[in-house]
């Protein structure tokens, strides 16, 4: 699939800041790991193939193991995810598909149990991040599979 624009160099301005936001959420408390997930989650329901390349290697290069990651789209069936882990996904999901059915009080009290009100707040933050960069990839046919990431090698 051709790219049909370079958005970074189209507009530089957007390109901005939307990396502004991106630095506002790995400035957040929420854990690297947890952030990739949310990431990889999103980009699987959104279909965005060049940010599950990217976030998929980042997780790998932290640490993040195969298996959680092949399983992720299956992850309430699957044992490798922690409560909170769980609750983010959730959330995540909810958040990324909110016109299908807004997100609930019973969600909402559940992410509760888990995170702190500022904590919800960069969760939802990381969810709007990756919705946003997700249909700027998508919209403009990002090319896949160049990403390196910085984080070094995937293990």
């Amino acid at each position: 699939m051709q790219p049909r624009l370079d958005y970074k160099q189209a507009s530089p301005a957007a390109f901005k800041a939307l990396l502004h936001t991106e630095q506002q959420v790995h400035a957040s408390s929420l854990e690297a790991s947890l952030i990739e997930l949310v990431k990889t989650r999103a980009s699987q329901i959104n279909g965005c193939a060049y940010c599950l390349d990217m976030h998929t290697k980042d997780a790998r290069a932290q640490g993040e193991s195969e298996q959680r990651l092949y399983l992720l789209n299956a992850w309430r069936e699957a044992p490798f995810y922690s409560d909170r882990e769980r609750a983010a996904l959730a959330w995540t999901e909810a958040v990324t598909e909110i016109s299908v059915h807004g997100v609930s009080d019973g969600l909402y009290e559940q992410v509760r149990e888990h995170f702190d009100e500022q904590a919800i707040v960069d969760l939802t933050l990381a969810v709007i991040a990756i919705n946003g960069w997700n249909r700027m990839a998508i919209a403009f046919r990002s090319k896949v599979g160049d990403y390196v990431s910085p984080h070094g090698k995937a293990r």
